[in-house]
């Protein structure tokens, strides 16, 4: 028998299934700060006195506007320190973002449909909550550049896309769910994560808005229950038609393209192999875990297994 000593990557029969890309500790308390600071971002003109100096709602989302992507950025820098991104991560993170930036443009100013949200679930699902919230950002991003929509309502588009993909690797039973249950927990999620998403960007423009009806406009000052109620009265007249179109086009792209899509990210995800450790065996014990590997991948894959 011979006794000659190869270099594998050694991985067990649970772990062929794609596992989503991690984040270290560092990676997470960078998330939640940023997420903090965006809430704040969003929600402070809600909690600002009328004679606080901070009712000039024309002033303070240029200040967050210059300092969200700041903060996107140290989350990026924090991922790639952490040692989970590495070169095979970042190019894929190219590729779907650069996916995504194409599909935005394709249903602009029609009735708000919008097919790069179910390319974001499923990217978010498959690559995880890190990866997920990168890749959310640097699309709209990236779209922003290509269809000139780079403005003070950047940032906080490229943070709500961030959350929207970061819930989307949330979801549970990332190793267990499979099939009609996990496409039908993807549409729903992406159904109530595409009027999350619009009801979050209409609460950053509704407070620079001035002139509106008195019912749905936003009064400085007054009570944070009050100006909610003309905020979702707001929503009710301006975008709740924009906000159903997106949602209805993202469940419809995801039952109908999802198990393809899915199926492909698995399959680049385990040929890329995140995070596979290295490790040293013998080489009739290597051929033989890797033969069946091969056939439990062919077999996930609905392709013809290798023969011996």
């Amino acid at each position: 028998m011979s006794t000659t000593t190869t270099t594998t990557t050694t991985t067990s029969t649970t772990s062929s299934r794609t596992r989503p890309i991690r984040i270290g500790p560092r990676a997470a308390t960078a998330l939640i700060l940023v997420t903090l600071i965006g809430i704040a971002a969003f929600g402070w003109p809600l909690l600002a006195h009328s004679q606080s100096g901070l009712s000039h709602s024309q002033d303070a989302p240029w200040l967050f506007a210059a300092l969200l992507p700041l903060l996107v950025a140290v989350v990026v820098a924090t991922l790639s320190d952490d040692g989970n991104m590495d070169a095979k991560s970042v190019a894929m993170l190219g590729v779907l973002a650069a996916v995504g930036a194409a599909l935005r443009p394709l249903g602009a100013g029609t009735a708000g449909l919008e097919p790069m949200f179910f390319l974001m679930v499923l990217s978010g699902r498959v690559l995880g909550p890190g990866f997920g919230f990168v890749l959310g950002a640097v699309t709209m991003f990236a779209s922003a550049l290509l269809t000139g929509g780079v403005g003070p309502w950047m940032p906080f588009q490229m943070l709500a896309m961030g959350w929207f993909a970061l819930g989307a690797g949330l979801l549970p039973g990332a190793r267990r769910v499979r099939g009609r249950a996990e496409l039908a927990m993807l549409a729903a999620y992406g159904f109530v994560g595409s009027f999350a998403y619009g009801t979050i960007m209409n609460l950053q423009g509704w407070v620079t808005l001035q002139g509106m009806g008195q019912g749905i406009s936003f009064h400085p000052g007054d009570p944070v229950p009050a100006n909610l109620a003309r905020f979702l009265a707001y929503c009710a007249a301006t975008s709740l038609g924009w906000d159903l179109g997106r949602a209805a086009l993202t469940v419809v792209l995801t039952l109908t393209l999802g198990t393809t899509l899915l199926k492909a990210l698995r399959r680049a995800t385990r040929k890329a192999a995140f995070d596979a450790p290295v490790a040293f065996d013998s080489g009739v014990e290597v051929a033989q875990v890797t033969h069946q590997q091969q056939v439990q991948l062919a077999t996930e894959c609905d392709i013809q297994p290798p023969r011996r």
